[in-house]
């Protein structure tokens, strides 16, 4: 079962072409959960899955680990905050100090609107820029656009893909297993 990838890839795509990898449909989220989560026990380990929306428990049953990238909207956002605070601390305390009314130079209720809208200014441009990178979007091309069906992954159906760059990965084998799963099809995608 632990055969050579690419040897095992080649020889299993119809048109002579390198295999990516073994797609199989599902029509339900609870039948992609569990077959993500059978393959895990299996000891897969280079697959994925494609939802039209997200299932809970599908990154974990994927082996993905959790997203750090809340930490990293968290650190922009306190620099928000610091930022929208200190530009209006030192145009109005510093740069150009006005009375007015015989209130405080450093008056921070004035300054939460602006503090407010830095702060979510920068976490989110944080989160769009780094779940872009870390999807690795923009992506215009994947092998997987070539599966049979797979333009219906955005409406109604979901697609695991075991790759053909795992080390369990054996054609006929891996095809027998994503069967077992009870996918409505199993298909081989090129590369």
């Amino acid at each position: 079962m632990n055969g050579d990838a690419t040897t095992t890839a080649g020889a299993g795509a119809a048109s002579g072409r390198e295999l990516y990898g073994l797609a199989a449909e599902y029509a339900t989220p609870q039948e992609v959960l569990s077959a993500a989560e059978a393959a895990r026990q299996s000891g897969f380990r280079a697959m994925d899955a494609y939802t039209p929306f997200a299932v809970e428990g599908l990154d974990q049953a994927l082996g993905q680990p959790p997203s750090r990238l809340g930490f990293l909207v968290l650190a922009a956002g306190i620099l928000g905050i610091a930022l929208g605070y200190g530009m209006q601390y030192f145009a109005s305390v510093e740069y150009y100090p006005l009375n007015v009314g015989g209130r405080p130079l450093n008056s921070w209720p004035n300054f939460i609107t602006i503090t407010f809208e830095v702060t979510v200014l920068l976490a989110a441009l944080t989160t769009a820029v780094f779940m872009l990178l870390r999807n690795g979007l923009p992506q215009p091309y994947h092998s997987i656009f070539n599966a049979p069906g797979f333009e219906r992954v955005s409406r109604d159906r979901f697609f695991l893909c075991i790759e053909a760059t795992d080390p369990h990965f054996e054609l006929a084998a891996t095809r027998a297993f994503l069967e077992g799963t009870g996918a409505l099809a199993v298909v081989e995608v090129e590369r």
